[in-house]
């Protein structure tokens, strides 16, 4: 019986570790909205990760490509929605103290996001109004490993984590 039981529980705990955070199938994009300008991300935060930009880039048009493939990308800011983002905070702080000593540290990483409904402003016909807002998103890793190495095994998982959050800001209805 406790075998089962631990086989039940172990099965379960499989299951969820292989879900995702978040179901981006509730995307939300009027028809009105035909096309799509987004920005280059930049790297305007006090410490810079060089590969970040240009991986958060090219997962975000991949994203947009999948989950909102009927919006033409434009390369000009007169599009149906206009996204300029920027990497705004990018720091690393102590989140674990074990015997008088870091044990874990954090990295926390922070997207800006100006959208621009170039259709309707207001948001009252052709949602949603223009914004700006802020995404964030921290990554713990062991205080003994280097931060060089901490953002090099980080990357793919804060990559797609705000590629996600961003996503989620622009075309879902929470």
């Amino acid at each position: 019986m406790n075998k089962t039981i631990g086989i039940l529980i172990l099965a379960f705990v499989v299951g969820l570790a292989a879900c995702k955070v978040y179901s981006l199938k509730d995307t939300s994009i009027p028809p009105e909205v035909k096309s799509i300008h987004l920005g280059y991300i930049e790297n305007r935060a006090r410490l810079i990760n060089p590969a970040l930009a240009p991986a958060l880039n090219d997962a975000l048009r991949q994203k947009i490509n999948n989950q909102a493939s009927r919006l033409a990308q434009r390369p000009d800011p007169e599009a149906d929605y206009d996204i300029t983002a920027w990497v705004s905070d990018y720091n690393y702080s102590t989140s674990g103290i074990s015997g008088q000593q870091a044990s874990s540290n954090r990295l926390t990483v922070t997207v800006h996001i100006v959208f621009k409904n170039n259709i309707d402003p207001t948001g009252k016909k052709v949602p949603p109004a223009n914004f700006e807002a802020d995404v964030s998103r921290s990554f713990d890793f062991s205080a003994n490993t280097s931060i060089t190495d901490a953002e090099t095994q980080l990357l793919p998982t804060i990559t797609s984590n705000l590629t996600d959050e961003i996503f989620n800001k622009l075309f879902s209805n929470w």
